[in-house]
């Protein structure tokens, strides 16, 4: 039987991730309590009834009310903070993805903030897990920025230009990856105190009309690869650094017949990376699909063997797996989500023991939103 479509809350998956919620463009409500009456009441039109002592205790009542709502307007005058997913990098000199608490702008510019903690010696300093650095040079400010149609042009200083050529990829990667997070921004473009540039400043790598994350990111030719035959993907593979475990996307080509050739996707990310990297294959040996991808109204249902769980006992998928799984095919285009069923089982169920009763989505794993 297949498993039943139920819906998989933000608590649910804040259990099984360890990760927060995704509604990261929204702060925190407070709910005030409604003041119930006592079990017991008596009425008089008596004034001269009331005794001082009551009096008293109802101004007491009173102040204390008054000190409680104080508080909670304190409460919620406290700065708040928010996810953003910033590209940064990574030991191996690699760009990947690392959410950060940064603080909850009161503006809508989250996009010239994300930019802003990406500069080195920047304020993202403190935040840094260990073992990661920002990417832009340090001293660039982020002058303005201008959405136009899914492309944002972004204008940076001059000390923008003050990098090693060696590092242009990555910087180019990391502002275009960080900034199309957002769901309304598709290309970026640069200009350096107002004026368009058609190509980095330092060795010139092309940037047009615009660069997308279909320029690809921590780019991997393979060899033995007929790029005729070929299409280019992103494939997220996990890695380690202390006892923090995160994703590395590569850019690598994938023998695919046609352009939603999903079943060459999935065998690739099985194989396992192709770079020595300290890249993790997470999937069980002899893992494997027993029928053809299927996608419809941008859920993509993918039928696998026992092998891919990691006990079967329990009937459960390995944390990582799924993420793997998930990062990687809805960044294909028209996949939304990704229902992945096992063998004849009816339900399959996360390291914790929590079911997956709903296709999973992207923003399970990482904040989303729009400018």
């Amino acid at each position: 039987m297949r498993k039943r479509s139920l819906i998989i809350t933000v608590g649910i998956v804040s259990a099984a991730f360890g990760l927060t919620g995704c509604g990261v463009f929204q702060g925190e409500q407070t709910l005030k309590e409604m003041d119930t009456p006592p079990e017991e009441a008596s009425l008089t039109d008596n004034l001269d009834e009331v005794t001082e002592e009551e009096g008293q205790q109802a101004e007491e009542d009173s102040q204390e009310t008054e000190g409680t709502e104080a508080g909670t307007d304190t409460e919620e005058a406290e700065p708040t903070t928010v996810e953003r997913q910033l590209y940064l990098l990574d030991a191996n000199g690699m760009v990947v993805p690392q959410t950060l608490e940064l603080p909850q702008l009161e503006s809508k510019e989250v996009a010239k903030q994300a930019l802003e903690y990406l500069v080195k010696d920047g304020p993202v300093t403190e935040l840094l897990p260990d073992g990661f650095e920002a990417v832009l040079p340090a001293g660039t400010t982020i002058n303005s920025l201008n959405l136009k149609e899914g492309t944002l042009t972004v204008d940076v200083s001059e000390e923008f230009a003050e990098y090693q050529a060696e590092d242009e990829q990555k910087i180019l990667q990391s502002m275009t990856y960080t900034l199309t997070q957002f769901e309304n921004v598709d290309k970026v473009k640069l200009q350096i105190n107002g004026k368009a540039k058609e190509e980095m400043p330092v060795s010139g790598t092309p940037i047009g009309k615009g660069v997308s994350r279909a320029n690809g990111i921590n780019i991997y030719n393979g060899d033995n690869i007929d790029l005729m035959d070929s299409k280019a993907v992103t494939l997220y593979y996990p890695a380690q650094q202390g006892e923090q475990v995160y994703h590395v996307p590569v850019t690598q080509h994938v023998e695919a017949e046609d352009a939603e050739d999903f079943a060459s996707i999935v065998q690739a990310l099985v194989d396992g990376p192709s770079l020595d990297l300290n890249l993790l294959n997470v999937f069980n040996a002899g893992t494997s699909l027993t029928a053809e991808p299927t996608i419809k109204d941008g859920v993509l249902t993918l039928d696998f063997n026992e092998n891919i769980l990691n006990s079967v006992e329990n009937a459960s998928i390995a944390d990582e797996v799924m993420e793997t799984l998930v990062l990687t095919l809805t960044d294909q285009p028209g996949v939304e989500a990704v229902d992945v069923n096992v063998a004849d089982m009816e339900e399959i169920y996360n390291e914790a023991g929590t079911a997956y009763t709903e296709p999973v989505t992207k923003s399970m794993f990482v904040p989303t939103g729009n400018l």
